[in-house]
């Protein structure tokens, strides 16, 4: 005679199996998550597909909070394997995954990068400081129709900024980094900076996760500036130029130094159920953290990665060779 209980389990047994029978007919790793680390994803994904037997891995541009939500839906191929961020998860987003069956999940931490605010390389130069930029892009604050309204040193320009939408971690880091950074050296207090919003009345406009659309629109509005990683300004220094940010520009070595002010980790997350399963996704994590890859002189660095200090990116190879799990403490 069957109990609910013993009901419940044999469902469950079900599902499990139905869910690695599905596992098992997908023999091609996905990738969703940060535009900002697409870039460096897909060359892994492409230098994987060129030198091993598996299947080139697809690669998706979600935006940081897009591929969380993807990435915690549950288990099972119709799930996406690892999911990247231009941040670290949230305590609520693991917790999410946990909620969902998603109990093992690895992180990796890729490089460091830098928010650059960029234009087109024959508009006029822009030297800011982080309350500069939350007076201009807060909501509250005056709404300045001009960033000569700010300061009469700034561009007697419009302010029309490009930049990422809700869902990226790039703005979730920018706010953090910039914004709350520079309502602090305003003289805001907690309670008011915890408040704060970006503005909403065209001054800035959500540009999507397509950071290299960004690139092409600063070619053809000089008006305009724009926010997204470092990489995408080090790949079109022939179109584009950073703006110098506290008197320090957005250049590689002040990135790596810690000197640039607006810098932040680089992460992706392994779904540790799916390893083993889906084909491939430990050596493709491996060639990720090899010293080719994402190593001083890696071709990573190439496309504009800043690298792990030494310890740090032997720390990382360990995890990922153990494929060692976080846990929701670690993320408070």
């Amino acid at each position: 005679m069957f109990t609910k209980s013993s009901t419940l389990a044999a469902l469950a047994i079900g599902l499990t199996a139905l869910t690695t029978q599905a596992a098992v007919a997908r023999d091609q790793i996905r990738i969703v998550g940060s535009s900002t680390v697409f870039p460096f994803s897909t060359a892994v994904a492409e230098q994987f597909g060129k030198t091993t037997g598996f299947p080139t891995p697809v690669v998706e541009s979600t935006g940081s909070g897009g591929g969380f939500k993807l990435f915690c839906a549950g288990v099972g191929a119709d799930t996406p394997d690892i999911t990247n961020a231009s941040r670290r998860m949230k305590a609520s987003e693991f917790k999410t995954c946990n909620e969902n069956g998603v109990t093992e999940i690895v992180e990796s931490v890729v490089g460091f990068d830098g928010i650059v605010i960029a234009n087109a390389i024959d508009a006029p130069s822009f030297a800011l400081t982080r309350e500069q930029l939350f007076k201009a892009l807060a909501k509250g604050q005056g709404e300045p129709k001009k960033w000569s309204d700010i300061d009469p040193s700034l561009p007697d320009e419009a302010i029309e900024v490009l930049g990422p939408p809700p869902s990226s971690g790039t703005r979730d880091a920018f706010e953090e980094l910039v914004i709350q950074e520079g309502a602090k050296e305003a003289g805001l207090d907690k309670e008011a900076i915890s408040k704060l919003e970006i503005r909403t009345d065209g001054a800035w406009i959500d540009a999507g996760e397509n950071d290299n659309l960004m690139v092409s629109k600063l070619a053809t509005n000089p008006h305009a500036i724009a926010v997204f990683g470092y990489s995408f300004l080090d790949q079109n220094s022939d179109s584009i130029k950073g703006a110098s940010i506290e008197g320090v520009e957005p250049e590689f070595e002040a990135i790596a130094s810690g000197d640039y002010s607006v810098s932040r980790s680089l992460y992706y997350y392994i779904k540790k159920a799916h390893v083993g399963v889906i084909p491939g996704i430990a050596e493709y994590a491996t060639e990720f953290a090899s010293e080719a890859a994402g190593g001083e002189d890696g071709y990573l660095v190439d496309k504009g990665l800043i690298p792990l200090p030494d310890e740090a990116f032997v720390a990382n190879q360990e995890i990922i060779s153990k494929m060692t799990v976080i846990t929701g403490e670690a993320l408070h």
